[in-house]
């Protein structure tokens, strides 16, 4: 069943930006300062660390909210960054500055259209500066969720969507690597309204903290159970 549109306007005092952070200095301070600019300093910015160099300190000094939790992988911490989210608007990013603050405003927008997920496409106009062997694993990874789930997706993994609070909320979300491939097929497959909007992506800052291989399997094999578990729900 269709969910029910939604027809109240939030601004930037309703949005919560959260990411899961791990010795990520080099970057963290730009992203938060980007958040900052973009919003006029006006949404909340949180962040879930486990990190052994200065990341949540720099977090801090930026304003951002800083809960410290022991490296669990990713998917535990940005489960723990999403449900900490008090304002009604959610969106997740990444804390190594590949991903554009300035799509905000055009989330904030399409989730006023009455959008319930908005997940941005970093595969639309090519993704240049991702590995081509990410590239062609996230291409995939979009495949097979698309035929799996019955719905043509084009970026299953990305780390940037906005979500409307009650979803988080009304969701139990299982995944740990493949978590980012969860948060965007449950939603889909329980009829939510979900777009894909274009964004750019960046060259990461520091050095990824994901092996390409092993990383890329355990999210296929999610995508996988998380398919079949909404089918047979």
């Amino acid at each position: 069943m269709q969910q029910e549109t939604k027809s109240e306007q939030f601004t930037f005092d309703d949005l919560s930006v959260v990411m899961g952070t791990y010795n990520e200095e080099e970057s963290i301070g730009v992203v938060l300062e980007d958040i900052d600019r973009v919003t006029d300093g006006r949404a909340e910015a949180i962040c879930v660390d486990g990190s052994s160099d200065r990341t949540p300190e720099i977090a801090r000094e930026h304003g951002a909210r800083v809960i410290e939790q022991e490296p669990q992988g990713y998917g535990v911490a940005v489960r723990e960054a999403v449900l900490s989210a008090d304002r009604p608007i959610v969106v997740t990013t990444d804390c190594d500055d590949t991903y554009p603050m300035d799509a905000l405003p055009e989330f904030l927008s399409l989730i006023n259209e009455g959008y319930d997920v908005v997940s941005g496409d970093r595969l639309y106009h090519g993704a240049r500066e991702m590995p081509a062997f990410n590239r062609l694993g996230n291409a995939t990874f979009a495949l097979i969720a698309s035929v799996l789930m019955g719905t043509r997706v084009h970026d299953t993994t990305t780390g940037m969507r906005a979500y409307r609070r009650e979803v988080i909320q009304q969701i139990e979300w299982t995944e740990n690597t493949g978590l980012s491939a969860e948060l965007l097929i449950r939603p889909v497959m329980r009829d939510y309204r979900v777009r894909e909007a274009p964004i750019t992506y960046r060259e990461r800052r520091g050095e990824t903290k994901l092996d390409p291989i092993e990383g890329g399997a355990a999210i296929a094999k999610s995508i996988v159970k998380v398919c079949f578990e909404e089918h047979l729900r």
